[in-house]
């Protein structure tokens, strides 16, 4: 059992966490939040939700013609997140990881509230960075995704990266190799847990 899994564990032999976290991977095209959010989810053995697949087809021909989203298309979007995250743990999950771009602070908003419908649970964001430049060279790569270079582009432009003030968010910054970047974000997350558990 990974140190993470463990803390998850609780103290005591109890076999269900008495805190169920939410981890919410977010950043623009390109930062890597399917790979980390899968690394975590599997280290931690944690539940995993894909953003990108909760989207309406609408939504995903808007991205795949280089039309970007708009706060309207975004908003049915973001509380279908939320409220599929708290189904997972009503359903026994033993938490989640969730990726999302969440580029404004009014999408974390959105996802914010999820802890307001119970009291164990304890949401985070770790919100992966890294220049532009970089992204876009990495999304240029990708074959047969139907978020283009273009689009990252656009995001840059939406972009609010985290204030100090949201004390819930976890920053990475992914321009070196995904081993490192992985490493730290499971250090992180394993972190948080035991915080919780102590």
């Amino acid at each position: 059992m990974t140190p993470g899994a463990a803390a998850l564990a609780g103290v005591g032999g109890q076999q269900a966490p008495s805190v169920h976290h939410i981890w919410l991977v977010t950043g623009p095209a390109g930062c890597g939040k399917t790979t980390v959010a899968e690394h975590l989810s599997q280290c931690l053995d944690l539940k995993y939700l894909e953003g990108d697949a909760y989207h309406p087809p609408a939504n995903i021909e808007k991205m795949g013609n280089g039309i970007p989203l708009t706060d309207a298309d975004r908003w049915d979007w973001l509380t279908l997140l939320r409220e599929e995250s708290l189904k997972q743990l009503a359903s026994g999950a033993r938490g989640v990881v969730l990726t999302c771009s969440a580029l404004k602070r009014k999408y974390r908003d959105v996802i914010r509230v999820a802890p307001y419908f119970s009291n164990d649970v304890c949401l985070h964001f770790i919100y992966l960075h890294a220049p532009e430049a970089v992204l876009l060279e990495r999304v240029g790569l990708r074959q047969g995704h139907y978020m283009g270079a273009n689009m990252v582009r656009s995001q840059f432009e939406i972009l609010e990266p985290p204030t100090a003030d949201e004390t819930d968010v976890i920053s990475i910054d992914v321009s070196g190799p995904i081993s490192q970047v992985l490493e730290v974000a499971l250090e992180q997350a394993t972190k948080k847990i035991s915080e919780a558990v102590d």
